[in-house]
């Protein structure tokens, strides 16, 4: 079968609580990474008033933006024989997506992550399981990618990150055209991804991923993109969380902020909804002006819902349902 989009990545089984806000708390300390923990009493029992059990995993949360779309897509991922494997195939069935392309594992679990929400902040702990093992030469089916118009590819971590280049190459030797969305694998290459971003006709990272990747202080964003231009010969889209996002397409620099959503619920898939909304508009003939729009919209649609890949739009529901988004446009020359 061809397909519209293959989405590759991981696949997991989540689950959302949220503790009452008497019994945890967000620290600030500069001890931790971000600047704050989430602190509860050790040795207690928490209430969880609320407790919603969800799929996500990158390649799964694509998948459901792309197929509610009404493209034809199949997620390539790994899962385990067990029941949150069952889960995930069945939400995929759900939404119209193929499963045709999903490996059982009977050796690992299927992927699993506790989302810790408090104070509109989340934290998640991840058990990455059989989505670390989709590396096997002869487990990727290239001739069935052969004959998919795009390929969505996320985050490949542990072994599954062998798969990466000759994926790229596959890809680029047929004619595939190629979305990426690194992650921490494909960043920690260095300036041996900088020939492959050549092979790209569309990259989307967070600044903090540009910046990484640029070697470029985070705040420089007209540096950051100034180097990214060199390298990408196609589309890339930088977002910035709540300061919105900015999109080149080697003629043109896009900036916008966010959509004003009417309830604000969990921000986990929202990179995953913008990404994916945004390619969706590509394939179906829109601009990158319209695609940006649309991209916003499925975002902010996310985060109205529990799960990563709940409250997504479907095809026929209005792009404006959260207000029109205000674009900047100026020459790359900046």
């Amino acid at each position: 079968m061809a397909y519209d989009v293959i989405t590759i990545g991981s696949a997991t089984r989540d689950v959302f609580i949220w503790p009452k806000d008497s019994e945890i708390q967000v620290v600030k300390d500069k001890k931790y990474k971000t600047g704050e923990g989430m602190c509860f009493n050790l040795g207690s029992k928490i209430d969880v008033p609320e407790i919603h059990f969800r799929t996500g995993g990158s390649a799964v949360n694509t998948a459901v933006t792309f197929a509610k779309q009404g493209l034809k897509v199949s997620a390539l991922c790994r899962v385990g024989k067990d029941s949150r494997g069952r889960s995930i195939m069945r939400r995929l069935k759900q939404v119209g997506a193929s499963t045709n392309l999903i490996m059982r594992d009977k050796k690992y679990f299927t992927g699993y992550s506790i989302i810790m929400v408090a104070e509109g902040q989340r934290t998640i702990l991840v058990h990455r399981g059989a989505t670390e093992h989709l590396c096997c030469d002869e487990t990727v089916p290239y001739e069935r990618i052969k004959n998919t118009k795009w390929l969505y590819i996320t985050n490949l971590g542990g072994e599954s990150a062998k798969i990466f280049l000759p994926l790229i190459d596959f890809a680029y030797e047929n004619g595939v055209k190629i979305a990426l969305n690194p992650g921490k694998a494909q960043l920690k290459m260095g300036k041996e991804l900088v020939p492959v971003l050549e092979k790209i006709d569309a990259l989307i990272l967070n600044q903090e991923e540009a910046s990484y990747l640029t070697g470029v202080a985070f705040e420089k964003e007209d540096d950051i993109f100034k180097k990214l231009d060199k390298w990408v010969k196609g589309i890339t889209i930088m977002t910035k969380g709540p300061k919105g996002f900015t999109a080149c397409d080697n003629q043109s620099v896009y900036t916008g902020g966010i959509l004003k959503g009417s309830v604000y619920v969990d921000r986990t898939g929202a990179g995953d909804a913008f990404g994916s909304g945004l390619i969706s508009a590509l394939i179906r003939g829109k601009s990158l002006e319209e695609a940006l729009q649309f991209a916003s919209a499925n975002a902010t649609g996310v985060l109205g819902a529990w799960g990563a890949n709940h409250g997504l739009l479907s095809s026929g529901d209005d792009i404006y349902k959260f207000g029109k988004l205000k674009l900047d446009k100026k020459s790359c020359a900046i």
